[in-house]
């Protein structure tokens, strides 16, 4: 029970078992309130209450009147009652201040209340007549609400002297106790969807708690629809949190703890920060009141009249009785005091708004202005016999979905869709009206599986073929309350539309449960359709009357779906009683005679005859957009808190290139090819902790399914070897004029003469031109090509040799592109010169480059964008330029090779990459030498070399496979085998160019056990006697063997080098291993100096060096490394691997997350760490730096920016100073596992690549890097991809784009990651780095265009250098905890065993952050039922209901998995201990996207420091925050490892270019 807001000390029991209220409470509780004030004369002192000598009653009939509450309690006393204290119910009742005028109940806080109204003995069980009347009495001193328990609310009203339980109010103070009725409802429900006791769920999110309650509460009629009650909701949060935190005091040990629920103070948070908009400058609904001014407020008063709640007066100079409140006054105002008092006036503000009369309601009098209602016993008849909506799996509510930000609904579609009333009874469709009515008493809602509308009319919503449909795999979604439906026809379809409060659903194919209900409407549309078609067939629609139509439409034939009967009347019966759906259909036609023929004129007529009601129809109308008309939550100025959405600030740059791109394409309908193949990702937003009833996801556990899909997709195109033109050119049929110009200028390798210039019709072709020629195809646009020579051929043909110019649309930047821009290639080829139409007006563009050089650059491409808008405008031809080379095969753009083209020398720089990767391909042999030549290795007698597994013998060990399950997906899979070139021999009878090679095996620890694997260094090779002879094809690439002692320091995790080490011999014969004897001499690898360990001196330091397990990398100082900014920072994942590769120093990072911030800084305590929004730091930097015009952001941000204070923006870097600007913006937005993509909040997120790139267009750094998850090349169809890539291009950046799995880099997990590398055009693009380790899953690819994909990296399903790293190298160390485990620091208990534990533990000696989430008592019951075994998940539970220890009987199986899921795998599903981690997320939970998340051996969720292991996190790297918001950090970062290994391309790219300077 919840005392004004604060806690109760005694137990809520609810109506029936009320607390009593001891003397010390209330005195207690009266301490905290103002003084009383003294009463006006109408009212008796509580002193002075006593019954007068002479009777103080007056009878008027059964009704008792007395004049005070004494005299009241006496009359209606009960003589069985035994309680300390007197209660009472409470009916006509009425709450007022000292001149009577009615106070909402919150307002006792503040003044003086009185109560009046009629006084029940409590026994009774309904109000009667002959009650006592006591029209004023009191004070008020508190109220409370109960009914918790019972999920209804009960208001208590106390004074000094009873508790009364409020039944129902005074008609004049109905809407004001309504209201606060509401606000308790509110509350009950809040703590039904948390309290354990009630089946809630204490982990579950804001938008979903929101969507709970709105729902529960939606047989409200104060409220016409979900989202009122969601905005209410939200408005009265701080309200319903301080009554459930009432509780807490009163809960037992094992009850419900409010004070921290997440979502719970989310919804408290969310409260004030709505009511602070107002407090700070916002207008009530009716304009008067402006709290935190001076201003009239309509209807307040205070106890001494100043101030009238019901009355009108000035809030300046308003005061209580004592003189203590003056609200804008002379006197000082107590702060709570006054704030509170504000609350109140701005709550009964909004009272006044949710409670306002809807205006124009009621069209004018007109027959469009009726819809006449089915009648339901007339058409249930043509429906199949009453049943029940039967659900199979959970669904979400739409409510969660809801974007508050557009006034537009969504448009999406529903498959496998339901229909059902308030009981889950499937009902018509037609029953509801196909306009907004009023009065209207139909109720009807639905579930589906909700995709996006794809705009397909094919065969939808036919229920005959719903039951052949193949499966959707949408999202299952719950419908709100269904306002309006429509129907569109096709010639042969139907389409049905459904429109709620939160987007616009079109149907699909009906549930096979639902298509017999839906087929009857289906067939009248039909109907409907072919009856428009009949009369517009007609010269005279007037011709058909109603009974020929009628006639006509019985002749239909039986697999007609317009048929419904060869009887007339049968027919006719049919078409009145569902007329309404023909109605509809006819006045959506466009022709005004069909609209009015004689056939709808009758069926009109008739369907009024049967009675049909009639509804009358809402007039639509315009709401202007005023203050006064808004909810007070709308249209009013922005706090400024971080915690609020904000539209993304960029550069004009960056506006102009998206905005540009969007005026003419629509995310709905792009026009551009796009990559058919639907990818998976694993991230998640929500931070809940949800229960299978509630939050579970049909596509939760399927990453790893689709990813074996993927494989047997027809193999799309690859380019690796692509240097044929696209396009096959048409030769010249005609005669035309060709001729030197001009002497020859050398001749080409094949001594043919050179040529700088020839005439070609009227055109003279200069080598560096840029040629137009014909295609077969008439319909292709023409192709140009670049001219890099010209020469005659010896049959005296005038040629030209030239390179493939490339349009931007045919690229991977689609429509993203300009259409100014080719882009060079390296597909080049030899033309005849009579092909060519033309030349085109072209030029190479290089302008120079830098920060210092952007606005000048900006001006100049503005000229030129005028200049092309002119010529266009005057049908000139188009001018194109060329900024880059565009390689597929390499996956990126790329600086012009401008030295080495258009020298008309006969030499071709592509021409030269094609013979060098001819030559590269080809086996060369050495025999003198000793050695051979493939794919640009060199092999030589005495080389270790990797060889294919697959061209070993298989050993007995880790080849056994324990079956398809998620995390053994390693399991079986091996590393390249380690050998030793021993020799080259050519077999007696062999053809021409074969041989062989003689191999010695080395074997590897994992090649003799699983425990030997665990227990050795993952470096360690076994020399034995066992030589193969293989052919050479088996090999893929050198490695070295050195003595452990030649190892190099920075050999420590994560593995860049290739290098192993070798102390033992291994014999597979007998199985054993011993040291290497002296006898036997394997000639190691060579090594150098620098890379040697240093020599140390004395035993301790012998051992020292031996055993230490991280010794550190070899870095470079800090003056040479990039001056980097991390944006979107995260807790540092992606700087901790840069930094670790000795490339950069992060000196700034700007993190939007409190918590992540502050882990930031702990692991980078020497970065300045910007804790807010991205948009308000990039203003400020632009401020700072003189650019504000070239700014684009919003006011909130302007505003923002300028409050911060001067030791942050003194640390604001300026553009020169960033060298490397590094980050992934937010990617739930484009995640397929966040199923909420669609909302608001994630639209925002998604604008954030918008700032992002605008910091890269405003630092213009050396460097960029962009980190997001894999479906961002697929996202909105490819087009935040494509423009990603064209704004770097504008920018003058050379780009490179790829896919990577962090499995491959030394994480025992699957991270597939998209990455976009920038470069500067002088310097060098990083390469991709090359993956070390094996690692299960699908060629990882980009569509590109023409059906063409690019790879960055190799699948290593088949082989790499090293094996997967294992859950149980990853854990395997780490001491065993219990459930919801919450101490932060312990022992590690024993040493580290793996080479993996070794290294991530450090120099580490106590353990931090092994916490693990806490699971509730079903499914810690469910957790410990599962095997402990591999593979084991929810299949393995036994079916059978359990008791929880509150009494009730559960299901051991989630039903929503057993009815429909079986196939589903992996959900409450073990780790493997030989296997790898699922991919890392935001929230592990049994049920959740990834729901295999189960310890191996141990009954819980698995730990923080076991998921940051998972993710390559050191130990000694630090979280902060609570354990959700470290998942959260964990979950959001890149892999370390993964960070690393791109860090080390990088820092080669800059070895390459300082290399390449000094070349002569």
């Amino acid at each position: 029970m919840e005392k004004n807001g604060s806690t109760d000390s005694k137990t809520n029991a609810g109506k029936q078992n009320k607390r009593t209220h001891p003397d010390d409470d209330v005195s207690s509780s009266r301490s905290t309130r103002p003084k009383r004030a003294a009463a006006c004369t109408d009212f008796k002192e509580r002193s002075s209450f006593r019954i007068s000598k002479k009777s103080s009653t007056v009878e008027t009939k059964k009704q008792q009147i007395v004049d005070n509450e004494i005299a009241a309690l006496s009359l209606t006393s009960s003589p069985q009652s035994n309680e300390t204290r007197e209660t009472r119910r409470l009916t006509k009742f009425h709450l007022h201040d000292r001149n009577g005028v009615p106070q909402p109940v919150e307002m006792l806080e503040v003044d003086d209340i009185f109560i009046g109204g009629v006084i029940l003995p409590l026994g009774d069980d309904k109000e009667k007549e002959d009650g006592v009347r006591c029209d004023s009495f009191g004070r008020v001193e508190n109220w409370n609400i109960s009914g918790y328990e019972d999920g209804s609310p009960v208001i208590w009203i106390s004074t000094l002297l009873a508790d009364y339980d409020c039944l129902k109010p005074d008609t004049r103070y109905k809407k004001m106790y309504d209201y606060f009725l509401e606000k308790a409802r509110a509350s009950i429900a809040v703590h039904k969807k948390l309290s354990k006791s009630s089946g809630g769920n204490l982990d579950t999110s804001l938008p979903e708690l929101l969507a709970a309650v709105s729902r529960s509460m939606s047989g409200s009629k104060f409220f016409s629809s979900g989202l009122e009650i969601r905005d209410f909701v939200i408005f009265q949060g701080e309200f319903i949190y301080n009554q459930l935190l009432g509780l807490d005091e009163t809960a037992k040990k094992h009850e419900t703890s409010y004070r921290e629920i997440p979502c719970l103070v989310s919804l408290r948070d969310e409260s004030k920060l709505d009511k602070a908009v107002q407090m700070e400058g916002g207008s009530s609904s009716n304009g008067a009141l402006r709290i935190g001014g001076v201003a009239e407020v309509e209807g307040a008063s205070s106890s001494n009249g100043s101030l009238r709640i019901g009355g009108v007066a000035e809030v300046e100079g308003a005061s209580s009785s004592n003189g203590a409140l003056r609200i804008g006054g002379v006197a000082e105002v107590e702060e709570t005091k006054s704030r509170r008092y504000a609350e109140i006036i701005q709550d009964e503000e909004y009272r006044k708004y949710i409670q306002r009369p809807r205006k124009n309601r009621r069209s004018a009098p007109a027959s469009k202005s009726f819809y006449i209602k089915i009648d339901e016993d007339e058409i249930a008849k043509d429906y199949p016999l009453p049943d029940s909506y039967k659900n199979y799996q959970d669904e979400t509510d739409e409510l969660i979905l809801h974007d508050a930000s557009t006034e537009e609904l969504p448009r999406r579609m529903l498959h496998n869709w339901a229909l059902y009333d308030y009981d889950s009874m499937l009902i018509p469709l037609e029953l509801l009206p196909m306009k907004p009515c009023d009065d209207l008493d139909v109720t009807i809602f639905g579930s589906g599986l909700m995709t996006d509308d794809v705009g397909n009319w094919s065969c939808e919503g036919d229920s005959e073929a719903s039951t052949k449909s193949k499966d959707h795999d949408g999202m299952p979604i719950l419908l709100s309350k269904i306002k309006e439906w429509m129907v569109e026809c096709g010639s042969s379809t139907v389409s049905v539309t459904l429109i709620t409060d939160v987007a616009r659903y079109r149907l699909g194919k009906p549930s096979k449960q639902y298509a017999l209900w839906y087929k009857p409407l289906e067939k009248t549309a039909m109907a409907a359709v072919r009856i428009i078609a009949l009369l517009e067939k007609q010269a005279r629609v007037a011709r058909l009357s109603f009974a020929n139509v009628i006639k006509r439409v019985s002749e239909f034939e039986k697999k007609d779906k317009a048929y419904i009967s060869d009887d007339l009347s049968t027919v006719e019966r049919h078409v009145v009683v569902h007329g309404q759906i023909i109605l509809q259909i006819f006045s959506e036609f466009p022709n005004d005679d069909i609209k009015k023929s004689p056939f709808i004129m009758e069926l009109a007529r008739k369907m009024e005859e049967r009675h049909h009601t009639k509804w009358v129809i809402k007039k639509k109308r315009s709401v202007t957009r005023e203050v006064n008309l808004m909810n007070p939550r709308e249209g009013v100025t922005p706090v400024a808190s971080k915690r609020q959405a904000m539209q993304a600030t960029t550069t004009r740059l960056i506006n102009r290139i998206w905005g540009e791109y969007y005026s003419i394409y629509t995310p709905e309908d792009p026009q551009q090819e796009n990559d058919p193949q639907q990818e998976n990702d694993a991230d998640q937003e929500n931070d809940a902790d949800q229960d299978e009833e509630e939050d579970f996801e049909e596509e939760s556990e399927n990453e790893e399914e689709d990813d074996d899909e993927e494989e047997i997709v027809p193999e799309p195109v690859e380019v690796q070897k692509s240097h044929t033109p696209p396009k096959k050119i048409r030769s010249s049929s005609g005669k035309l004029e060709i001729r030197w110009e001009g002497n020859s200028q050398g001749f080409t390798s094949a001594g043919e003469p050179l040529y700088g210039q020839a005439l070609v019709g009227e055109e003279l072709v200069v080598v560096g031109d840029a040629v137009v020629l014909r295609v077969d195809d008439p319909e292709e646009t023409p192709i140009m090509y670049f001219v890099e020579y010209m020469f005659e051929r010896s049959d005296h043909c005038q040629m030209l040799h030239g390179r493939l110019l490339q349009r931007g649309s045919e690229t991977v930047l689609g429509n993203a592109a300009n259409e100014r821009e080719l882009f060079l290639t390296n597909d080049c080829m030899a033309l005849e010169l009579k092909d060519v139409l033309g030349k085109a007006h072209f030029e190479f563009r290089s302008r120079p480059w830098g920060h210092q050089f952007r606005k000048e650059n900006i001006a100049a491409d503005k000229l030129d964008r005028a200049r092309a808008e002119e010529r266009k405008a005057k049908d000139l031809p188009t001018e194109y330029f060329c900024k880059s080379l565009y390689s597929p095969e390499r996956g990126g753009f790329f600086t012009l090779p401008l030295s080495s083209i258009g020298r008309g020398s006969g030499f071709c720089s592509s021409c030269r990459i094609k013979v060098a990767e001819e030559e590269r391909l080809k086996f060369k042999l050495n025999l003198s030498e000793k050695s051979f030549s493939s794919k640009g290795i060199q092999y030589s007698c005495g080389d270790f070399v990797y060889v294919n597994p697959q061209y070993m013998t298989s050993i007995d060990g880790l080849t056994e496979s324990y079956g398809k399950h998620k995390s053994g997906r390693n399991i079986g899979l091996k590393a390249y085998a380690v050998c030793q070139l021993l020799e080259i021999t050519i077999p007696q009878e062999s053809i021409m160019g074969f041989f062989e090679v003689q191999l010695r095996r080395f074997y590897r620890p994992e090649d003799i056990s699983s425990d030997k694997a665990y227990t050795s260094d993952i470096r360690e090779l076994y020399y034995s006697h066992d030589t193969y002879v293989l052919s050479p094809e088996a090999l893929q690439g050198k490695c070295e063997v050195r003595r452990k002692n030649d190892m190099p320091l920075c050999g420590e995790y994560p593995i860049s080098e290739h290098i192993f080490f070798c102390e033992h011999i291994y014999d597979p014969s007998n199985d054993s291993l011993k040291e290497l004897p002296y006898n036997i001499k394997p000639m190691f690898s060579t090594t150098e100096d620098d890379k040697l360990p240093r020599k140390k001196k004395g035993k301790a330091l012998e051992s020292e060096a031996e055993d230490s397990a991280t010794p550190k990398r070899e870095e470079a100082p800090k003056e040479m490394r990039l001056a980097t900014l991390d944006i979107f920072a995260g807790c540092g994942g992606l700087s901790k691997g840069l930094e670790q590769a000795g490339v950069c120093e992060t000196k700034w990072a700007i993190e939007y997350e409190e918590p992540a911030g502050q882990a930031f800084k702990k692991n980078h305590p020497e970065s300045a760490v910007f804790v807010n929004n991205c948009n308000v730091i990039l203003r400020a930097m632009m401020e700072k730096g003189g650019d504000q015009d070239d700014c684009i952001s919003t006011k909130e941000a302007d505003e923002l920016a300028a409050k911060l204070d001067e030791d942050e923006k003194r640390n604001l870097p300026l553009p020169g100073q960033v060298d490397f600007i590094n980050g992934g913006p937010p990617c739930q937005g484009f995640s397929r596992m966040n199923r909420f993509n669609q909302r608001f909040w994630s639209i925002v997120q998604r604008e954030m690549i918008l700032a992002f790139l605008s910091f890269a267009d405003y630092f213009r750094p050396r460097y960029f890097l962009l980190e997001n998850v894999r479906s961002f090349v697929s996202f909105n169809k490819g087009q935040t991809f494509q423009l990603t890539l064209a704004s770097l291009l504008e920018m003058g950046y050379q780009v490179r784009f790829g896919i990577l799995d962090a499995g491959a880099y030394g994480v025992s997990q699957s991270r597939k990651r998209a990455f976009i590398w920038a470069a500067a055009p002088e310097e060098v693009l990083p390469e991709w780095p090359e993956p070390m380790h094996v690692f299960s899953g699908p060629q990882l690819k980009i569509p590109l265009s023409k059906g063409a994909h690019y790879a960055a990296v190799r699948n290593t399903k088949s082989g790499a250098p090293f094996r997967p790293i294992t859950v149980r190298d990853t854990i395997g160390d780490l001491p065993p905890v219990q459930n919801g485990a919450s101490e932060i620091y312990k022992a590690y208990g024993e040493d580290p065993t793996s080479w993996f534990q070794k290294a991530i533990r450090g120099n580490m000696y106590v353990l931090t952050d092994h916490i693990c989430k806490e699971m509730n008592e079903i499914n810690l019951t469910r957790c410990k039922n599962i095997p402990k075994r591999p593979g084991a998940d929810w299949h393995d539970l036994p079916d059978e209901k359990v008791p929880l220890s509150n009494g009730k009987m559960v299901d051991m199986i989630p039903q929503c998995l057993l009815k429909k899921c079986k196939s589903w795998k992996g959900l409450y599903g073990r780790l493997d201990w030989q296997g790898n981690f699922p991919t890392s997320i935001t929230d592990p939970q049994p049920m959740g996207m990834v729901g295999m998340c189960f310890h191996p051996d141990q009954d819980r969720i698995i730990s923080v420091r076991e998921c940051a292991r998972s993710q390559g996190f050191p130990d000694s790297f630090e979280f902060s925050g609570k354990i959700a918001h470290k998942h959260r950090q964990i979950g959001n970062a890149v892999p370390p490892p993964l960070a690393f290994a791109l860090g080390r391309k990088l820092k080669e790219a800059l070895h390459l270019k300082k290399s390449l300077q000094h070349q002569p």
